[in-house]
């Protein structure tokens, strides 16, 4: 029998965590993220520490670098974990940047304690290539391997072999048709399947409907003189945020040619030159427009702001100029980050247009203007109450998760399905939506919910 313990992603959409037991009792981790919004009210005190044994556990590892999947590796490492960290190599790049960030906006702003933190974690990191099969020991002699999972650069799902049992831990599977990057391909078989449920219960927009959407949205900002502000997580979708907005503006000549694109975001401009570098693991129609000559994370309109002092400036100067703008600055979820100063600056003015393209858990900011907005409430920001007049847009087909139908296909291109799919990783309606939805692909399996 397979053994996993669920320590996150159980009650909602955030703080992934799985541990893979092998006959032994040893065991290794799968993902360790951070808990948001309401999803952290659970917690002992608001505690973020490892509250769970780690005893025999011999690796994590780690499916992709997004802070609801591995913002709590801090915590991992002051626990007393020492053992290896196993991620892709782009994942194994990034990850340094993703972790520096979050511990110091969070944790702590000393460089010293910062600097030994990320020394030690790039040690214990071992990169591994995709589909590669690497050992697992600690698995009674087991193994697993990366698979492309087309939800961020580096994201990837895990197949892992143990006492004669395929195990799949999908991690977050990116949407299929999604700019810069492949849609995942389902594996040969699974006997176990743990599987995200963000959109168990939507199905996305397809990508010629979300551009025409993404493209009246800016339209209108245009004819406003308006700014359009894109709350969007730092890593995977600015990026592709940024990849539609060239192709958009390479489409569309005139006013569109003078519209500024601002990417304020430090963490996000790196992640752009990373994506950049990796331009290897991009699909085919992005690298046909490389070899065109164009640039679609470099383009003239594009400006990037760094310093606080700059962003400031900025804020300053689109409540003030009326000058139509499009600003894509994190979090993705409005919970902290240079975004917030945005909203309270700008979300008072019709002309303003907020447009949200990924999830947005309940209890965070962005689940609120997205609830109220359209009903001309307000919002509170860092204690403050802010009035909404701008447009509130929501566009899921931006969302790098895959939707309904997708995670149905996931399982029914398998060719050996799974007999036992837990799902984890959803508001209660997504899962047991799903729930529903593959029960009738496996009609003999044990389709659950674990809590």
């Amino acid at each position: 029998m397979i053994k996993i313990k669920h320590h996150g992603a159980v009650n909602g959409v955030t703080g992934s965590c799985h541990q893979l037991f092998a006959a032994n009792g040893d065991s290794v981790l799968v993902d360790c993220g951070m808990f948001q919004g309401a999803e952290a009210s659970h917690l002992e005190n608001g505690s973020l520490a490892i509250d769970f044994s780690l005893k025999g556990v011999k690796a994590l590892i780690v499916t992709h670098c997004h802070i609801d999947h591995v913002g709590r590796i801090p915590y991992l490492l002051a626990a007393g974990f020492d053992a290896p960290i196993y991620a892709t190599e782009a994942t194994a790049r990034l990850l340094p940047l993703v972790i520096e960030d979050a511990v110091k906006v969070g944790i702590t702003r000393d460089s010293r304690l910062i600097s030994k933190l990320i020394r030690k974690l790039k040690a214990l990191i071992t990169p591994i290539p995709y589909d590669k099969w690497f050992e697992m020991p600690v698995l009674s002699g087991g193994r697993c391997r990366f698979r492309m999972a087309g939800h961020i650069i580096g994201s990837a799902y895990i197949e892992c072999k143990l006492a004669g049992k395929t195990v799949v831990f999908s991690g977050d599977l990116g949407a299929p048709y999604s700019p810069l990057l492949s849609a995942p391909k389902a594996p040969y078989k699974a006997d176990c399947l743990v599987i995200e449920s963000t959109y168990g219960d939507k199905n996305h927009e397809g990508r010629k409907q979300r551009r025409q959407n993404l493209k009246r949205v800016i339209e209108s900002c245009l004819q406003n003189a308006g700014t359009v502000l894109i709350p969007a997580f730092s890593i995977g979708r600015t990026q592709e945020l940024l990849y539609e907005i060239e192709d958009i503006i390479h489409r569309h000549k005139g006013d569109w040619e003078n519209l500024d694109v601002i990417v304020d975001s430090p963490l996000a401009a790196k992640f752009t030159e990373h994506y950049r570098a990796l331009k290897l693991l991009w699909d085919k129609e992005a690298r046909r427009k490389l070899s065109a000559g164009r640039h679609p994370l470099a383009f003239e309109q594009l400006l990037t702001v760094d310093s606080h002092h700059d962003h400031g400036r900025v804020v300053n100067h689109l409540k003030q100029s009326g000058r139509p703008a499009i600003v894509i600055a994190a979090s993705g979820m409005c919970a902290g980050g240079r975004i917030v100063n945005y909203l309270k600056a700008l979300l008072p003015d019709p002309k303003t247009d907020v447009l949200f393209v990924g999830y947005q858990a309940q209890g965070t900011a962005g689940r609120d203007i997205q609830k109220y907005g359209p009903r001309g409430g307000y919002v509170d920001l860092d204690g403050d109450r802010v009035d909404i007049k701008a447009g509130v847009h929501t566009m899921s087909g931006y969302s790098a998760h895959a939707g309904q139908n997708d995670l149905v296909n996931f399982v029914k291109r398998m060719r050996w399905e799974p007999s036992e799919i837990r799902i984890v990783h959803g508001d209660k309606e997504a899962k047991l939506a799903l729930q529903e939805k593959l029960q009738q692909v496996v009609p003999e399996g044990n389709v659950w919910v674990p809590n």
